[in-house]
């Protein structure tokens, strides 16, 4: 029976943007005990559609203008906004893509979670607290009563994720409207996570309405599939029949692009020094020295790691959220300091440098973040947060403008947006915005972390090709950190596994991919979602393409 029903729902975009409606003509059921998975590429509208069931689209220029979104028999589109605050969280809520933008940073993780259960539920606050502890404890957060009490940025973009996924189930809804909430998590985690929905569903027949780009993850738990693009749904249909038998060309394109989970072939090294070396970089958060008391021990988020990156090079490290791989990145870009070790520039100790010494040596090592939104200036356009820094390192702002309109093609955007804000852009542009403005200096090195965990698979095949044919062109090194072993199959030459701050495993792709030495590489292998239906897929491509050669 469908408990949220939406009849030809129509939102539309402000004056001025490349289509006129972000949402058109859409009519969907989300069922009682159902996964429904909505898949489509960046901007074709997922987002919004979930954000417009929701009461969300807040200030922003967007506006619902035909059709009605039923939750029983009550149209959420007129409902008041006093009605709406009832109906939010209790009886539908929903995970949001960006976990920095929905957590407040002025409060403790566990007190804005405590918040929730205190206006809809009569609880000692005792009540309350336990009920979040076990909830933490559920969607796998380590040490809830740290978690509790941490506040947004003290955590992991993983655990940040966690934690919104618990803030969302905390009052058990009728639905849940999860936007991509499994993209910041590494793959045990996801697999974790998904088996928690599943749980979830069947223990309280809750409905999910799941937006992903993950088609992986559609394997795993979808019952029914939804593709949009443009903003129209183009096919609806079983998970079974949409994967197998897609009837519609673009769905038949979206499939296509799912990376695999078989490594590319070894790239051949024209010059291969070493651009970067790292020697027993370590480092510790929360360690104190107190007069008279015991000193409180810290967590040592890196633990003596050495590595080394040779030009023209893709070396990916890989590992569970809060195992260190995003602290390393940053130690390496010296945006944090590390307590001890050694990262080398070629013959430069860049440890060593001082702030004043560093500034020249900063345009040598860029790196893209894993959230964009918080990494993007939201007072700046696109156009001025790419030249920024061209125009700091002495470059003209006509000929920093150029590099700008040259660089935006180059990750698929137009132009002419370089007029616009950040929060005018979908999650994936802002990624690919993020990207470019990494680019504008021309690094010798770059470190992506997590660079594509926002896009859609379309789009994500498309920055992947485009970080190679960039590697190649600019005979570029690259530290690329990613949770998703399907992308580090097709982009990295060699791979380092990262667990509790120490690297565990080191080797070629290739190698590592089929011969796992550590148990906790073949665990992160075995944990991939989708496995099943990828070796499905390829068995039938093979016995396809062995009756043609036959023919």
């Amino acid at each position: 029976m469908a408990i949220l029903k939406l009849r030809n729902l129509t939102v539309d975009l402000p004056p001025g943007a490349d289509r006129a409606h972000a949402v058109e003509d859409v009519s969907l059921d989300v069922n009682s005990n159902e996964i429904l998975c909505v898949v489509g590429e960046s901007g074709s509208g997922k987002s919004v559609m979930g954000r417009t069931v929701m009461g969300l689209l807040g200030r922003t220029r967007l506006k619902p203008s035909a059709g009605r979104v039923l939750f029983g028999e009550e149209n959420l589109l007129t409902a008041s906004p006093a009605r709406m605050r009832q109906i939010r969280g209790d009886r539908i809520s929903m995970v949001f893509q960006e976990p920095m933008t929905a957590l407040n940073p002025l409060m403790t993780v566990g007190r804005q979670i405590n918040e929730l259960l205190k206006i809809h539920r009569t609880m000692s606050h005792g009540d309350r607290k336990k009920r979040v502890h076990d909830l933490f404890a559920s969607v796998l957060l380590p040490d809830p009563e740290r978690i509790y009490a941490s506040y947004p940025h003290q955590l992991s973009g993983g655990q940040r994720q966690r934690a919104v996924i618990a803030m969302a189930l905390i009052l058990e809804p009728d639905v849940v409207i999860a936007d991509e909430p499994t993209t910041a998590l590494d793959v045990t985690t996801q697999a974790q996570i998904l088996k928690l929905i599943k749980d979830l569903q069947a223990a309280h027949r809750t409905a999910f309405m799941f937006i992903t780009h993950d088609f992986g993850v559609v394997a795993e738990i979808a019952d029914r599939v939804a593709v949009m693009q443009h903003g129209r749904v183009v096919e609806t249909c079983t998970t079974a029949n949409v994967l197998e038998h897609p009837k519609n060309d673009y769905t038949r394109t979206l499939l296509e692009a799912v990376p695999r989970l078989v490594p590319r072939a070894k790239c051949e090294l024209t010059n291969p020094e070493n651009v970067l070396a790292v020697r027993d970089l370590s480092k510790t958060f929360g360690a104190r020295r107190r007069f008279f008391r015991r000193a409180r021990r810290g967590i040592e988020a890196v633990k003596s790691v050495s590595l080394a990156l040779r030009r023209g090079e893709t070396l990916g490290i890989v590992g569970e959220s809060g195992s260190g791989k995003s602290t390393l990145a940053r130690c390496v870009v010296r945006l944090i300091e590390s307590d001890a070790g050694e990262i080398r520039l070629g013959d430069i100790d860049f440890r060593a440098l001082s702030r004043a010494q560093l500034r020249p040596y900063r345009k040598k090592i860029q790196m893209v973040f894993q959230d964009p939104y918080g990494s993007l200036n939201p007072r700046l356009t696109v156009g001025q947060l790419v030249a920024q820094g061209p125009i700091v390192h002495g470059e003209s702002c006509q000929a920093a403008m150029e590099t700008v309109r040259e660089l935006l093609r180059l990750v698929g955007l137009e132009p002419f947006v370089a007029d616009r804000y950040p929060h005018e852009f979908s999650g994936g542009q802002r990624q690919r915005i993020g990207i470019a403005r990494a680019l504008a200096l021309r690094p010798q090195i770059l470190v992506a972390d997590e660079p594509v965990s926002a896009l859609d698979v379309s789009v994500q095949a498309q920055v992947l090709r485009l970080l190679d044919n960039i590697r190649d062109r600019f005979n570029l090194a690259m530290l690329f950190i990613t949770h998703d072993l399907r992308v580090a199959a097709q982009v990295c030459d060699r791979v380092a596994v990262m667990r509790y701050g120490q690297i565990v495993e080191e080797g070629p792709t290739e190698r590592l991919f089929a011969a796992p030495e550590n148990d906790y590489t073949r665990e992160l292998l075995a944990a991939v979602p989708g496995k099943q239906w990828e070796a499905i897929r390829d068995a039938r491509r093979a016995q396809a393409a062995g009756v043609i050669q036959t023919i």
